[in-house]
């Protein structure tokens, strides 16, 4: 192994993350961390198990009252020198862990570092202007006193794609309003978490108030964290069905909660589209992160008039993308995170050739180590089959044609989700129709990326509830209360 990584990997702590100290499990077990780009184990990290879990709670419940009633401008002060700390002193290792955890490709995991601290700096700018209320009631007999405060301890369940920016997203509004959170991150991606960890205690976060608990098994350790009638908020990024089962689980407990699910983004480009512009945007969307984003374009619906235009171009981009190991100079699509995610992509390519579709580019695994797949576009897609209707989450494009607008509203609505979605036009007033029809959480215009700390995130559908990001964002932390008092007699 590189030297230089062999020194990073020393450096970045394996254990689980307990009143502000990296600790073993209580059972003593570890798990191993795999780089996808070999196949080989990087580390292994300590394996969290329900009794670890047990004492998170315990303490994330002894630190909430005090952190609640923490100065707003402390805590905003120890999300921006976390801030700083992300974007300074931690970036490189930021940036270098993340690519050999996930496989993406360094200079995009550079991205996902600026991306995941200006959440960080975002909610250290909301910490200080949260607000209550003060009003008569319409009969005038009390003034009413609302009052914001922090809803209390949270969970987070973070996925593998983004492994610092879903963790940023979540915990800087929570830490903002005045919330305790236990984190369980991906067991493919926990190094990237603990080392936010690292982070956040650098930063003066008061022991307790944070917890990560890396884990082999997902279920033995949220279960009964959901299930503790201390918990008080549950925030879950991740596919659609799962979010469907935790829901269940949290409806017991009648938690507050934030999905982020399932996307299946449609990528459109109409007949009056710059071809050039949209073929740009359409390469950057969906190979950003191999295709492994949620808000990834997934399919594209192109106009019969630029179709073969649009097709040529497009391909031809995508064939020319540089395949391998996201920390060699030049690599533009890194392998996809795990054998089973690349087994279920290629199986879904199989299943679309099967059904009609033709290999326009791509289709195939590169030789050697790692999971890689080359990139691949599908030209001749019915738009009732599977890959359409499915999302694919990798570096698989399909591609249907359309000629009517207003069919194409009707099929795009008719899917159960609705994260995001991309289009191409210079008609104005389609922008504007489409923005009220289609039904989508978030639309990108003429352009490759939508997601910013400061605008709310979400979907609409299956796609989840709840905001984060933007003002919306820290809304999900707080509960009101409402105060009722006899209104003042008046000479």
């Amino acid at each position: 192994m590189n030297p230089h990584i062999s020194a990073l990997l020393d450096r970045i702590p394996t254990g689980i993350f307990l009143n502000g100290e990296f600790t073993d499990s209580s059972s003593g077990q570890r798990f191993e961390v795999l780089n996808p780009a070999t196949g080989e184990v990087l580390t292994t990290v300590a394996d969290a198990t329900p009794d670890d879990a047990a004492r998170a709670m315990n303490l994330a419940v002894e630190a909430q009252h005090a952190w609640a009633v923490t100065a707003p401008r402390e805590r905003a002060e120890i999300l921006r020198r976390a801030f700083e700390l992300t974007t300074g002193k931690y970036r490189d290792d930021l940036a270098t862990v993340m690519t050999l955890e996930m496989g993406k490709p360094l200079d995009q995991a550079y991205g996902e570092v600026t991306y995941g601290a200006e959440f960080l700096r975002w909610f250290s700018e909301e910490a200080a202007r949260i607000r209550g209320d003060y009003f008569r009631v319409p009969e005038g007999h009390l003034q009413a006193i609302v009052v914001r405060r922090p809803v209390g301890p949270c969970l987070f369940i973070t996925p593998w794609n983004f492994p610092l920016a879903m963790a940023t997203r979540k915990a800087g509004p929570a830490f903002a309003a005045g919330n305790v959170a236990i984190l369980r991150p991906s067991q493919e991606t926990p190094l990237t978490a603990l080392l936010f960890a690292q982070i956040m205690q650098e930063a003066g976060l008061p022991a307790g108030v944070l917890a990560v608990l890396p884990s082999s098994r997902s279920r033995p350790i949220t279960g009964p964290l959901i299930q503790d009638p201390r918990m008080r908020k549950l925030s879950f990024t991740g596919s659609t069905a799962v979010g469907k089962a935790l829901l269940k689980e949290a409806a017991d407990n009648v938690l507050r909660t934030s999905m982020e699910l399932g996307g299946n983004a449609p990528f459109i480009v109409f007949d009056d589209a710059d071809i050039d512009a949209a073929v740009d945007a359409a390469v950057a969307t969906k190979m950003r992160n191999m295709g492994e984003a949620c808000n990834a374009a997934d399919h594209f619906f192109v106009h019969d008039a630029v179709y073969a235009e649009f097709v040529e171009k497009f391909s031809a981009r995508i064939a020319a993308q540089r395949v391998g190991d996201g920390l060699e100079e030049g690599t533009e699509v890194g392998p996809l995170v795990s054998e089973k995610q690349l087994s279920e992509v290629s199986a879904m390519i199989e299943r679309a050739v099967g059904a009609g579709a033709k290999v326009k580019v791509g289709g195939g695994r590169p030789a050697g180590k790692g999971f890689f797949l080359e990139p691949t576009v599908l030209v001749d897609v019915d738009p009732a089959s599977e890959i359409v209707a499915e999302e694919i989450f990798g570096p698989v494009a399909p591609i249907i044609r359309f000629n009517d607008e207003r069919e194409l509203i009707r099929v795009i609505n008719a899917d159960s989700v609705g994260l995001g979605g991309y289009f191409h036009t210079k008609d104005m007033n389609r922008v504007m129709r489409l923005a009220e029809r289609l039904e989508i959480g978030m639309l990108g215009v003429n352009s490759a990326t939508i997601s910013n700390a400061g605008a709310p995130f979400g979907g609409m559908k299956h796609s989840g509830m709840g905001r984060e990001g933007g003002k919306e964002g820290i809304e999900d932390y707080l509960q009101t209360v409402y105060v009722g008092i006899p209104a003042p007699d008046f000479f």
